[in-house]
């Protein structure tokens, strides 16, 4: 990676970019360039969340973009690698991000006020078509710990998952490589293990060997 490459982290469902700054630390120190980008994840569509960041994407003086997206916010890069594809993007780490399906956002979209608190993203991607995005170097970070706000509105989630995401929605085609680790959904963005995995697939494409499933 080059001194000129920038790693963009991009936060998920109902929070702030800020939340990403433990694990933007870590990745700094592993010796790379990492911004965090914000933004409504509750109010916009997807679409509109993807154009952002592409206009985000296009206002930075970079050699390369790398993404590490979280939960809804790796729906919102692959959206844009999709749409974007003039931007020329690196290599991308997906952590708990739910790609084919969502069982527990399922399940609360049919509960009082669920629709509304799962906003306008989540149900436009589980509405859409799922692409190959085969052309980047993309590698999926899942959890098995099973503690987390999914258990609540579907205590049958299906296991193993991270407490929000089953492993299996995790998975992607395209994908150059998967690791479960032992943590949960909210817990990837303290974890010092999450962060090495992430530095070793920004460097070298693959995560490292000693998978902690």
């Amino acid at each position: 990676m080059s001194a000129q490459d920038v790693v963009i982290l991009v936060h998920g469902l109902w929070v702030h970019g800020v939340v990403m700054t433990p694990l933007r630390r870590r990745i700094a120190r592993c010796g790379y360039r990492a911004v965090s980008y914000s933004y409504p994840s509750m109010r916009l569509t997807l679409a509109e969340n993807v154009e952002r960041l592409a206009q985000f994407c296009r206002s930075l003086d970079a050699a390369k973009l790398h993404f590490v997206g979280h939960s809804l916010g790796g729906l919102v890069v692959l959206g844009m690698l999709e749409r974007a594809p003039e931007l020329h993007a690196g290599r991308i780490v997906l952590a708990g991000v739910p790609f084919s399906d969502s069982f527990a956002a399922q399940r609360l979209a049919h509960l009082p006020g669920g629709r509304a608190a799962l906003g306008r993203s989540i149900p436009e991607w589980l509405a859409g078509a799922k692409t190959g995005w085969g052309r980047h170097d993309i590698g999926v970070i899942a959890g098995s710990i099973p503690i987390g706000l999914g258990r609540l509105v579907a205590p049958d989630l299906p296991r193993p998952n991270d407490g929000v995401v089953c492993v299996a929605e995790t998975r992607l085609p395209a994908m150059r490589d998967h690791i479960v680790l032992k943590v949960n959904h909210t817990g990837m963005l303290l974890s010092a293990a999450v962060a090495r995995q992430v530095c070793a697939f920004l460097r070298h494409g693959a995560f490292l060997k000693e998978r902690e499933a």
